[in-house]
């Protein structure tokens, strides 16, 4: 098997995107303008180097989808701000209808702490960078940014686990930007394993100066920044049984499946447990 052969100064950088409506019906900055901000992002990178490949994936509470490629728009010789700003508006305010009347067909109960589709969205990010890789034998340097205001899902954990793993293994780091105010244990997590950075900007008016001044820079030049670092991270997990994050559990010996309470048999793998276990929550607190 060949390796990969990268260019140290062109970036493949796939933006995530949360556009669920019940988080921006409350947030500090309007989605208007923080989708200006992306814009001026998105447009920075392209300006940066010609050869740069940007894609935006919007997510909702639903569903997921691309919303935006610069090689579409250069290939249609639309790469301009003002038609990029207008043609990416018109399909996210698609998307946002299309997942609302998707969420109601699903008999969803919605509300403001509804989490987005962060697995999905991640695993469409990294089947767009292996796309490009067996495209040719010269490949840019990919990434994938998310920005993201709502909370985690505790069942997306395993999904959204197998992501991370993924992107490690295919050396693609994971950027967060948090525009919520809740950190994100799934990112700082995913931005910890895959050498990645994660930021929570204090500023919400001047986003798209931490994103030029933080997120814009390709990975070789990143060996020379003091770029900001992670002070901890929440390496807590979501039980399997009621997909709750939890601090202490029990976890199958077979399959490494972690549940909050003590199951005579494995409902991942099917393993069957014959010592009785104490309960955990009975417990004293003890520091080890």
């Amino acid at each position: 098997m060949t390796s990969k052969v990268y260019s140290d100064d062109v970036s493949l950088a796939v933006v995530v995107v949360d556009t669920n409506p019940f988080f921006w019906a409350s947030a500090a900055l309007p989605f208007a303008d923080f989708f200006a901000h992306l814009i001026h992002y998105v447009n920075s990178l392209l300006l940066l180097n010609h050869l740069n490949h940007v894609v935006v994936i919007a997510t909702g509470v639903s569903s997921c989808t691309y919303i935006f490629d610069s090689s579409d728009a250069s290939a249609s010789g639309s790469a301009d701000v003002a038609a990029t700003f207008a043609k990416a508006s018109r399909k996210i305010e698609e998307f946002i209808a299309q997942d609302a009347r998707c969420t109601a067909s699903n008999g969803s109960v919605a509300d403001s702490n509804s989490a987005s589709l962060l697995s999905g969205a991640l695993s469409l990010a990294l089947c767009y960078i292996q796309r490009v890789f067996r495209s040719g034998t010269r490949h840019p340097q990919p990434r994938i940014l998310c920005l993201q205001g709502s909370p985690d899902g505790p069942e997306q954990y395993v999904a959204v686990m197998n992501s991370i793993f993924s992107a490690q293994r295919s050396m693609v780091p994971i950027d967060s930007c948090i525009v919520g105010a809740q950190d994100s244990a799934f990112l700082q997590q995913a931005s910890y394993i895959t050498s990645g950075v994660y930021l929570k900007p204090q500023e919400l008016s001047g986003l798209f100066q931490y994103l030029a001044a933080v997120f814009a820079t390709d990975l070789h030049s990143r060996t020379f920044l003091r770029l900001p670092k992670t002070l901890g991270v929440d390496f807590r997990a979501s039980c399997f049984c009621h997909k709750k994050t939890i601090d202490m559990g029990y976890v199958c010996s077979v399959c490494l499946s972690i549940f909050c309470k003590y199951h005579k048999k494995c409902s991942t793998c099917g393993s069957e447990f014959n010592r009785v276990m104490p309960d955990l929550n009975s417990m004293p607190d003890q520091r080890q």
